[in-house]
């Protein structure tokens, strides 16, 4: 397994969108939008994978450091290209320290952490639960935003989908329970940041992105100074590689993309990457790197999904 490299179709999935991308202009804006949702779908579904090639080399924390630099250059890169500016004051300093350590480094080392024993595959799977836990936190913490009974419904369906997982992970030398949890409490972390990005005051999209990546690459190389230390004649090109495209994509672009669909087409149009997400990171791992697909862990996505689905039904 560790000399797995990303296959040729990977690659060549990624040039294919890359040159959708960049042919945007003679689209129309609802292809636009439904080119631009495909490609976000993509690249924060292959995030896993990405994590997976490069845990070959660097250490969790390691993993969750550079991710944060990397992804921070670029999106002050960007930032600077758009004419944006970093707040002077100190009060959104401190919201960007909670969104970096809640919704970065938390759930970036969990996960992190989970995939050293736990597939790909398995780990975008059990993301898909993140809407499921918010749905529960929105309901105290949100006002106008309590449970009905599909919100129930579909929670009891999610829980049930992870269920399906645990058990036969007793018994599964790809995936170890302990692994499991550190990705659904990863899931979690992103729920609750959620909440909080809710309640607290709302920043340009590009300025608290940036300044939220920087604030989680300082905090990262403070208190893990040690992942400064890297032995680069030992590290091998399909890490390097992924720890870089792990930095650019999921972490930053994604972020770009993310907001620029929100604008365009609302937050409902954008909401259909929960049902995918998972499904990418799952198939992906199976077709790039080979990893066992199971009965039970496709009963578990369809449970998941269908949690997801159910809780958005209206009265």
């Amino acid at each position: 397994m560790d000399n797995v490299v990303l296959s040729p179709s990977f690659y060549k999935l990624v040039l294919f969108f890359t040159y959708l991308v960049l042919d945007c202009i003679n689209l129309t804006i609802n292809q636009r939008n439904y080119l631009l949702l495909a490609l976000l779908i993509l690249i924060w579904g292959s995030s896993f994978l990405l994590i997976n090639r490069s845990l070959l080399f660097f250490s969790p924390e390691q993993v969750v450091g550079y991710r944060l630099l990397i992804g921070s250059f670029v999106m002050i890169f960007i930032a600077f290209l758009n004419g944006k500016s970093l707040p002077g004051s100190l009060l959104p300093w401190l919201h960007f320290i909670i969104f970096a350590i809640i919704g970065n480094i938390l759930p970036f080392l969990l996960i992190a952490k989970g995939q050293l024993s736990i597939s790909s595959g398995m780990a975008g799977l059990l993301m898909a639960i993140m809407p499921l836990v918010t749905l529960i936190l929105a309901h105290f913490f949100i006002p106008n935003d309590k449970l009905n009974r599909y919100k129930i419904i579909g929670f009891v369906l999610g829980i049930s989908g992870v269920i399906f997982i645990l058990g036969p992970s007793l018994n599964d030398n790809n995936n170890t329970v302990f692994g499991i949890l550190l990705v659904l409490a990863a899931a979690c972390s992103y729920a609750v940041n959620t909440i909080f990005a809710t309640r607290l005051p709302s920043y340009d999209p590009l300025v608290a992105s940036s300044g939220v990546l920087i604030v989680g690459s300082v905090i990262s190389f403070l208190i893990w100074p040690d992942i400064l230390y890297l032995n680069f004649i030992d590290l091998s090109l399909i890490s390097g590689l992924s720890i870089l495209l792990l930095g650019i994509f999921p972490t930053a672009i994604a972020m770009v993309i993310y907001f620029n669909i929100v604008n365009s087409a609302g937050a409902t149009f954008l909401s259909n990457i929960n049902y995918l997400i998972p499904v990418v990171a799952f198939f992906l791992g199976a077709l790039v790197l080979g990893e066992s697909i199971f009965w039970h862990n496709l009963l578990a996505l369809l449970l998941i999904i269908s949690g997801i689905v159910i809780s958005r039904f209206r009265f």
